[in-house]
């Protein structure tokens, strides 16, 4: 579905045909997984890239005391 078609069902729903608001609602449900799978994914990423900065950060400051 178009976005401009979706911001119209969500702004009007109670003049939307069911037809159109079992659509948007599908819609919004795929987009709302897809969203919520991407932050759990950058979520581990940003996890793993803090490890990984704390373990060359603490290696170097280690380095610096000797």
């Amino acid at each position: 579905m178009e976005k401009e078609k979706l911001l119209k069902i969500v702004k009007n729903v109670n003049d939307t045909p069911n037809k159109d608001l079992l659509e948007a609602a599908n819609d919004l449900y795929t987009e709302f997984e897809k969203t919520k799978q991407l932050i759990i994914d950058l979520t581990r990423h940003l996890d793993s890239v803090e490890v990984s900065y704390n373990k060359v950060n603490n290696e170097l400051k280690n380095r610096q005391k000797k």
